[in-house]
């Protein structure tokens, strides 16, 4: 038996009538608390690099980062997400960098919290940025592993990395390594350093996409990382139960947060995890997302702002908390009009 009236009683098309009907109705909203805003940071002064596979997207040193934090908090956007690009002569096998007190990520971590205390300000845990080979664990010295990335010892790594950074300050640490047991190592350590409050945003299905390629161009991991790829750790693009299980283990291990990353592909992956755990579920339109919306608003193709907005409101519908998109400042920005 059928719960709707059918035609002519039922006319599903009286409430698309006019504005006030559809915005009466909706059931999905977009505001800027929804978003996350990633920004690439590099060190020095004055430094102001395009990523040409990125329009409007730019690695910006400190000083020219705070103007960016204040309008985060005008514009009512909740986060920023930190992404360093280190100097190649600071990048090491073993990325020991990731973990210098006065590295890079830690005096940005306490410029901006001493500047905007009230924005929410997130780091990566990942070595990526600072090894020589690209990886975001440590490879394994067996040839006969040929280069396999070890998940124990990086993990070690991983949770020194988290310590520096919540020592700095940062309100949320976010794992987007994708080793075994790093949530819970890097919840315990936290604990044990009486860092109590600082929050997990666990990348719990991170796929091994091939939509992330300007962001390594951005970092500068590409070119270390060569040829290579991260297969033996991120996840195959073909599985979503496997999601379901990362994300399980991720919760029971201490994560506050979980992420799905890429975004549009796998909203499908989105909704699982919201339906099934029913926890602060987040999700990432990465670079390759955003690199396609602007090349095709630039080629006349689409509407920008229309596509815009539609690609992070079908997030929203997906069952997401929220969205890290580079997109963020415009979208907040019409958000206000």
């Amino acid at each position: 038996m059928t719960h709707f009236a059918s035609f002519p009683q039922g006319r599903p098309r009286r409430l698309r009538r006019d504005s006030f009907t559809r915005n009466l109705v909706r059931e999905n909203a977009l505001t800027a608390h929804d978003l996350i805003y990633p920004v690439f940071v590099v060190d020095g002064q004055q430094q102001r690099q395009a990523v040409s596979s990125m329009p409007g997207v730019e690695r910006l040193s400190l000083d020219l980062l705070l103007p960016v934090a204040e309008d985060c908090v005008k514009l009512g956007i909740p986060v920023m997400a930190l992404f360093p690009v280190i100097e190649q002569h600071l990048k090491t096998a073993d990325g020991r960098e990731a973990f210098n007190p006065e590295g890079l990520v830690p005096r940005v971590v306490r410029a901006l919290k001493k500047e905007f205390p009230t924005l929410g300000v997130m780091t990566d845990v990942a070595l990526d940025p600072f090894t020589s080979h690209g990886q975001d664990g440590l490879p394994s010295p067996d040839p006969i592993e040929d280069g396999y990335i070890m998940n124990d010892e990086t993990v070690e790594v991983l949770v020194k990395q988290a310590l520096t950074q919540a020592a700095a300050g940062v309100d949320m640490v976010a794992p987007s390594d994708m080793m075994d047991g790093r949530i819970g190592a890097i919840r315990h350590a936290l604990e044990a350093n009486h860092f109590i409050h600082t929050r997990i945003m666990a990348y719990s299905a991170k796929y091994a996409s091939a939509f992330y390629g300007p962001f390594r161009d951005a970092v500068g991991s590409a070119a270390n990382l060569g040829k290579s790829n991260k297969k033996v750790y991120q996840m195959d693009p073909g599985n979503s139960d496997e999601a379901l299980r990362e994300v399980a283990m991720d919760i029971a291990e201490g994560a506050d947060m979980v992420m799905v990353k890429p975004g549009m592909p796998y909203l499908d992956v989105v909704r699982r995890v919201k339906d099934t755990f029913k926890v602060p579920t987040f999700a990432y339109q990465v670079s390759g997302e955003y690199a396609m919306l602007k090349a095709a608003a630039q080629n006349g193709w689409l509407d920008h702002d229309a596509v815009m907005m539609e690609s992070l409101l079908a997030f929203k519908r997906a069952g997401a908390d929220g969205v890290l998109t580079y997109f963020a400042r415009d979208a907040a920005r019409l958000l206000r009009q």
